[in-house]
């Protein structure tokens, strides 16, 4: 399988939808054993703002990084803080090793910017690890600038079951 076949991105026009279809199968395949390594996405659920970003929460040991930051960046609603996203990337790097699967939560402007979570994913693909996430449609052309021969998936469990089950069939080879 080659390395563009070993990443995958779940993307659509839904985001919240994408991340959840993925929070799903992690949940799954964590269950059959698979040792993934990783970020999902968690929202602050603060009435009034028109920006979702809350946490960053490590798959392996459940520990939560806020990002959402008080004030948006100048011409933005974002308020995502990018400090946070730094702090859950340095803590997944030491994870990256011994894993089956990465999962980052979202390629996305900070990512485009080769920010953010950028550093957990070159080291991802410099392990030879699979690799899944969604990504904002905003940033697709950034991202096929990095993986132009990435898989890309449906938001259902069935397209990722397949994804994963093809991956590690070839990984045992």
């Amino acid at each position: 399988m080659s390395i563009g076949n070993r990443i995958a991105v779940v993307s659509g026009p839904d985001s919240k939808a994408a991340q959840a279809v993925i929070a799903a199968s992690v949940a799954a395949w964590r269950a059959q054993g698979a040792r993934v390594a990783g970020v999902l996405a968690e929202e602050h659920d603060l009435p009034g703002r028109s920006c979702g970003a809350g946490y960053l929460r490590d798959i392996a040991s459940g520990e939560r990084f806020a990002i959402y930051g008080d004030l948006p960046a100048s011409g933005s609603t974002c308020h995502i803080d990018a400090g946070g996203v730094q702090a859950a990337c340095k803590a997944l790097l030491g994870q990256i090793a011994s894993s089956d699967l990465i999962v980052l939560n979202k390629f996305g402007k900070l990512e485009a910017m080769r920010q953010g979570l950028w550093e957990a994913l070159e080291a991802a693909v410099a392990a030879g690890k699979p690799s899944l996430f969604a990504l904002s449609e905003k940033h697709a052309e950034a991202f096929r600038a990095f993986a132009p021969e990435a898989t890309y998936l449906a938001p259902d469990r069935t397209a990722l079951d397949r994804w994963w089950d093809a991956t590690r069939g070839s990984s045992a080879k």
